[in-house]
């Protein structure tokens, strides 16, 4: 679904190239810019055009929508091309969930780039439905769509080159494609040793000695503010430093946020930090066109007519926003219609019972996942455990809560834990957003409540839910149990009131079910819980329970 269009645009032209603004007469014929005509001087009461925004790394799914429903809201902020990760539903459902978010994304003008999946499952200490070896990335490389291969989580494979790891890398270089990254907390030699293996980019920084080693050793760093993860704060001074080698990107967006504003964001805060305009706009726009060499227009003689109109410099609100020379979003209002989508999942978890989640007391200490709000980074403590009749439980006053993670894809046990940060005074919240495998993860205050909320999920086929008392509310998620097939501004209004409850539930996370999403994600240190079991990320190993 490629329309292209034919105008002409009178505004204040915002020109990265030249590090200035004038008055200019933008002219397009047939979707591609034939003419810049320079008018004068910059010239008030006329919008501004810039490039549009792109969002270097981010999983569409964690949205819950659908690429073509993502673009339809991502376009009324400014953002009108994306690279996406899809090894979300890659986990699910295999190349061929892949091939669906192609599919869907085919149908839109909306320029959403994927890259191929490198890590799913993502280890192999956790239970996933999908699985990509170099035969299927191959595969994925030759669609046009794919711009590079996505992020190599397992960077202990790559320290330790591992042979299956390396063979994917090296068949990415063979036929082109740069090789992004996922490396937290690397630095110095074990940073510069990613690099020299061949990869290119990482959005999993959380301090500037970290970001600086990695860009000093050659590599692209993004900035990263999501719905959980949140590194902007720290990283900004990077725009500055090293403009050339920066990029912004979300990685994870729920769907209330995304509602509220994307990419933009983060380019007001960094103006108003006080980071040159054509800096901050060189990482939110064209940077990404030439790291990954998307198709993309920037705003040049001979470029596709992709533009964003906005009505200052400061505020950057989209007034009107242009792809291929056609007109999609207008004062807020995005001009596509939507897409439909029929379904696709896999779902064979059976229903479970507080008799499932017992955790015998042995009089031992027992290792707790601790939860810091704005980072997927844990930590671990070990302590005395709250004990009645035998049976290790909850601990509202220390805020020590109860954690499962139930597979989904077979019968199985469910994995149980404890985990500190969450906040819950009562209840539970459960999700089949669960990165990367989405199993069920779920955490509550007494096991009937967690059992509760964790079976409106199965019975669902996915969902994200909350259990208070005897009520139960759902926001289903048929398509392979991580996407609605509704529209964006209906998804993002049923999360936000699950995100309120959960809140009201006495959670002090400024987002309770993304961070949820991530503690079954075990490439990220200190302590997780797969469906598997209790998991070490430092050590890259499975521990017990109790110490």
């Amino acid at each position: 679904m490629m329309k292209s269009g034919s105008g002409m645009r009178e505004v204040n032209y915002v020109s990265l190239e030249q590090c200035s603004i004038y008055r200019a007469e933008v002219v397009w014929q047939d979707g591609r810019i034939t003419e810049v005509r320079h008018l004068g001087d910059l010239q008030a009461g006329l919008g501004y055009l810039i490039p549009g925004f792109i969002d270097a790394h981010v999983h569409i799914e964690s949205a819950m929508l659908m690429p073509a429903e993502f673009g339809r809201i991502a376009l009324r902020h400014g953002t009108l091309a994306v690279v996406s990760d899809p090894h979300e539903i890659a986990n699910v459902m295999g190349v061929d969930g892949v091939r669906f978010m192609l599919e869907n994304a085919r149908q839109t003008p909306f320029k959403a780039f994927f890259g191929a999946p490198s890590c799913v499952p993502a280890t192999p200490f956790e239970t996933a439905n999908g699985a990509l070896g170099c035969a299927e990335i191959e595969q994925l490389l030759y669609q046009p769509e794919v711009c590079c291969l996505s992020e190599m989580m397992n960077y202990p494979g790559v320290l330790a080159h591992d042979p299956e790891v390396i063979s994917k890398i090296k068949l990415a270089q063979r036929l082109g494609f740069p090789v992004d990254g996922h490396a937290p907390g690397l630095v110095g030699d074990q940073a510069a040793a990613y690099v020299n293996a061949g990869i290119s980019t990482d959005h999993e920084c959380f301090s500037l000695r970290e970001a600086r080693d990695k860009i000093r050793a050659g590599m692209w760093v993004l900035i990263r503010e999501g719905s959980a993860a949140r590194n902007f704060d720290t990283l900004h001074p990077l725009i500055t430093e090293c403009p050339g080698q920066v990029m912004l990107c979300s990685d994870d967006k729920h769907p209330d946020d995304l509602l509220r504003g994307h990419i933009n964001e983060l380019v007001v805060r960094a103006v108003a930090r006080g980071h040159s305009l054509f800096d901050v706009l060189r990482c939110a726009c064209t940077n990404p066109i030439e790291h990954y060499r998307l198709p993309v227009g920037r705003l040049q003689a001979g470029d596709p007519m992709d533009a964003v109109e906005v009505a200052d410099l400061v505020g950057f609100k989209a007034t009107r926003v242009w792809l291929n020379g056609e007109l999609v979003a207008r004062e807020g209002e995005v001009l596509l219609p939507r897409v439909p989508v029929t379904p696709i999942n896999v779902f064979r978890a059976r229903t479970i019972a507080p008799a499932d989640l017992r955790v015998p007391s042995t009089g031992k200490q027992i290792r707790v996942i601790c939860v810091k709000d704005g980072s997927l980074v844990t930590s671990e403590k070990v302590l005395a455990p709250k004990s009645s009749e035998g049976v290790v439980t909850a601990d509202l006053e220390r805020d020590i809560l109860q954690l499962c993670v139930v597979n989904r894809y077979r019968h199985c046990k469910p994995a149980v834990a404890f985990i500190q940060g969450f906040g819950l005074k009562q209840g539970a919240i459960a999700s089949s957003v669960a990165h990367d495998s989405h199993n069920i993860v779920a955490v509550g205050a007494d096991p009937e409540s967690i059992c509760r909320v964790v079976n409106s999920v199965i019975d669902h086929q996915g969902g994200i839910a909350l259990s208070a008392g005897s009520a139960t509310e759902i926001l289903p998620l048929p398509i392979a149990g991580i996407m609605s097939d509704e529209d964006g501004d209906s998804v993002g209004r049923q999360y936000a009131r699950l995100d309120e409850s959960a809140k009201r539930l006495g959670s002090g996370l400024s987002a309770p079910y993304m961070t949820l999403s991530f503690m079954a994600l075990l490439v990220i240190p200190e302590l997780k819980l797969s469906d598997r079991g209790l998991f070490d990320g430092r050590r890259f190993e499975f521990v017990d329970l109790t110490v």
